[in-house]
């Protein structure tokens, strides 16, 4: 019987891009999650791109972490330093789109994969999912999911498409939020805010959407306040509010960690978050409130997928065809189940915990020859 290698733990540097949506709050919760979890498993070496100050500042960069501007010379520190057999690779977080332009670090990246792989550096693929599902996309993420010592999927539709890894929620599920797991699970006590943001690119919600969302709020003694988490989504916030009597949170796209403390801060006095982006109500559940994915556009399944994946069901409501009494008791059904969708949210961080414990597991340990 052969004898099994001890291990040791050995911290190599971690390559891990962390460039997003400029102007999405959102991508902000999402990589920095990553980040924290990273940081134990050996010292980061993060491409921010172009990014303005304010979302560099909120992905919590602290002065252990080597940050590059320059692609090329963050690039070329990964070759060096897995050709000496110090690096690993983690991919960011996040919605891919398979397409030639959205499949650019899969593509580029894959001679940094190998000279890590050779040089028995890891790699690691964490909370992505895929926005379409054509066939050659798929082919050409092969050798890249084929390069990876671990891949965990945020949705089982992207699993099942590109194979080869787990199924995971969302990492901004993560978060531990202030209101999230504190008193009162069972009611509302305390919170008298209704928040609203919806996409910019997606029609205007009908005048049924209005009132029934009126209507639960007026029900329930809540404030209406539309938010702007998403900076091209501000203009709208504005109508949204004019629409529905309420009062806006907006932003100017700058101080991304400030404007993401004031959403807090709201959603933490929040009941129920009415939206169609997927890390508001992400968001917003983090801090308590019940999310309600009202959708104009009945055929996006990404809220559902992505919330599914985390144990949590039927939060996406069709509003097309309903009347505003349809849609305010739907409204108010999801507000009943409030205790119920925190305990799944619970359950969700503790499976995160999990992916966490493996993650670090995957990236330090190594046979000892």
């Amino acid at each position: 019987m052969s004898e099994r290698a001890p291990h040791q733990r050995v911290l190599r540097a971690i390559f891990v891009p962390a460039r997003g949506q400029y102007d999405n709050i959102g991508d902000i919760l999402l990589r920095r999650q990553l980040l924290d979890w990273l940081r134990a498993s050996g010292p980061l070496h993060v491409y921010v791109g172009d990014a303005p100050d304010g979302y560099a500042q909120g992905l919590g960069l602290g002065p252990d972490d080597v940050q590059y501007r320059s692609f090329g010379r963050w690039y070329t520190a990964a070759l060096l330093s897995a050709a000496r057999g110090r690096a690993s690779y983690v991919f960011k977080p996040g919605e891919i789109q398979l397409t030639l332009t959205g499949m650019k670090e899969h593509l580029a990246m894959l001679p940094v994969l190998a000279l890590v792989r050779a040089r028995h550096g890891r790699v690691a693929r964490i909370g992505v999912g895929s926005r379409n599902f054509s066939p050659l996309p798929r082919a050409l993420m092969g050798p890249s999911i084929a390069l990876s010592n671990v891949s965990f999927w945020r949705d089982a539709a992207t699993a099942g498409y590109l194979g080869q890894g787990g199924i995971m929620p969302d990492l901004a599920f993560a978060s531990t939020g202030a209101g999230s797991n504190g008193a009162d699970t069972n009611g509302t006590a305390g919170r008298d805010v209704l928040v609203v943001s919806m996409r910019s690119d997606l029609d205007y919600p009908s005048a049924a959407w209005l009132a029934g969302v009126r209507a639960v709020a007026a029900d329930n003694g809540l404030e209406i306040w539309c938010v702007t988490q998403v900076l091209r989504d501000d203009d709208k916030c504005g109508q949204l509010a004019v629409d529905l009597g309420g009062q806006t949170l907006r932003w100017n796209g700058t101080a991304h960690d400030e404007q993401e403390q004031r959403l807090r801060a709201l959603y933490r006095r929040a009941a129920l978050a009415v939206s169609d982006r997927l890390h508001v109500l992400v968001g917003a559940l983090t801090e308590g409130a019940v999310p309600a994915a009202l959708l104009v556009d009945a055929k996006s399944d990404k809220i559902a997928r992505h919330f599914a994946a985390a144990g949590l069901h039927d939060v996406s409501i069709a509003s097309s065809g309903l009347s505003a009494a349809e849609i305010t008791g739907r409204l108010q059904n999801l507000l009943g189940r409030r205790a119920a969708i925190l305990a799944g949210l619970a359950q969700a961080q503790g499976e995160l915990q999990t992916v966490r414990r493996l993650l670090d597991q995957v990236l330090t340990t190594e046979s000892v020859r």
